[in-house]
């Protein structure tokens, strides 16, 4: 048995805050090679399950009742009765069980909302798991008791109901907040390192990165632990990337190439897929700087395939096919997956397409990319025939990928 104060022992903006500030601190206490590496949604899969909070639901519709004696001192009693205020007096009582699941304690939060006229102290049985409210029999009227009852619980559940939208807001901010205090830390050792890197001197290595991570124990027992995402070993060495709006703006050329060829096809009819990627390339060159040390900026590096390159580190791939159907659409993502490393995060598969009837290959694409062993999601669509997917790679599958489908109609 217990009592509690309810809605009056910590304000719950206090109790938010302080959630969101432990969090800070748990990232920031990760060692600095891990976070460069880890996947923010990942990690905040993870860890949102410390964090998560178990509000007590409360069962009012499986309410029970029970009956016993309690003392009732004599200024309790109703002015009918003639009784002495310093004496007790033996008086029956009619006893409500509500159950209730999840932490109780919560209900000690105060909401920046909540009614002023609750009786304060309520009782609880953590073994019954439910909370206690006892009247006494003064009338011999059930009818009575029951609206007292009734009352007494409609006003705890309007100061209830406020106090459990902030906690439902709460955790449903969770794996946001989390991500978004990763990628703080990341930029922050990013900046640094980079700043250290223009020293011109070497970096001093450091030997303290942890080689495994413990898997820390639920809270409560409903809960499903994910386990802390492991990283790569060794020291974090920052890797050149193609930021989004440079990816979307080199998709977007690519688009515009292809969307010439189906307006022009007597100019490309019978072309072959490296004419068509040499084409793409004379485009997309002069309209990007890269850094590149050979004076290209985008290189053909197989028979088929265009990379972007920044010194020796590949930013951007895409490969050019004609399309032959679901097969061999599935075995251009295999070949262009097994080539990918990590570094490779952002790709395009271009596929010319001869077959008269296009939109059946358009619902061939979307419809069959979703088999694929190494398909994670499908993001917006940029055109009616450019889809957007994020796939994993088969040597590190918890690495994620970028990839475009860009498809145009060049009939024969």
């Amino acid at each position: 048995m217990g009592t509690l104060k309810l809605f009056y022992e910590l304000d719950a903006d206090h109790f938010i805050q302080s959630k969101y500030e432990h969090i800070k601190r748990v990232v920031d206490g990760e060692q600095e090679d891990y976070i460069l590496k880890v996947e923010a949604s990942e990690y905040a899969d993870h860890l949102k399950n410390q964090f998560i909070v178990d509000f007590p639901e409360i069962h009012r519709d499986k309410t029970y009742v029970d009956s016993g004696e309690m003392d009732v001192p004599g200024n309790r009693f109703p002015p009918v009765f003639f009784t002495e205020p310093s004496k007790t007096y033996r008086r029956d009582t009619v006893i409500f069980y509500v159950p209730y699941s999840g932490d109780i304690s919560l209900l000690g939060l105060k909401p920046s909302t909540y009614m002023m006229n609750i009786e304060s102290t309520v009782e609880f049985d953590e073994n019954e798991g439910a909370l206690i409210f006892k009247f006494i029999n003064f009338h011999n009227d059930p009818e009575l008791i029951k609206r007292e009852f009734e009352g007494h619980l409609n006003r705890i559940f309007g100061t209830y109901d406020h106090l459990q939208e902030m906690i439902n807001n709460y955790n449903d901010s969770l794996a946001s907040v989390i991500e978004s205090e990763v990628d703080r830390r990341k930029q922050k050792l990013k900046s640094t390192k980079s700043f250290l890197s223009g020293l011109g001197v070497p970096i001093k290595k450091r030997n303290d990165t942890a080689e495994t991570f413990a898997i820390p124990k639920p809270k409560t027992r409903r809960k499903i632990q994910v386990a802390k995402p492991t990283v790569s070993r060794g020291a974090f060495k920052p890797e050149p990337t193609l930021d989004d709006k440079n990816y979307y703006e080199i998709l977007k050329i690519v688009n515009d190439v292809g969307k010439n060829f189906e307006r022009l096809p007597s100019v490309y009819a019978g072309k072959n897929e490296e004419d068509l990627r040499d084409h793409i390339l004379m485009v997309l060159d002069p309209n990007f700087e890269y850094g590149s040390a050979s004076g290209e900026t985008f290189n053909k590096s197989g028979k088929t395939d265009i990379q972007l390159r920044h010194d020796s580190s590949v930013v951007f791939v895409a490969e050019c096919k004609f399309w032959s159907g679901e097969k061999g659409f599935h075995e251009t993502i295999d070949q262009l997956l097994g080539y990918l490393t990590w570094r490779d995060s952002k790709t395009s598969t271009i596929i010319f397409v001869a077959n008269k009837n296009f939109s059946s290959v358009l619902d061939t694409v979307t419809n069959s990319i979703s088999k694929h062993l190494n398909f994670e999601s499908r993001q917006e669509d940029s055109d009616s025939s450019w889809f957007n997917f994020t796939f994993s790679l088969p040597i590190d599958t918890d690495k994620r990928i970028k990839l475009a489908v860009q498809l145009y109609h060049l009939p024969e």
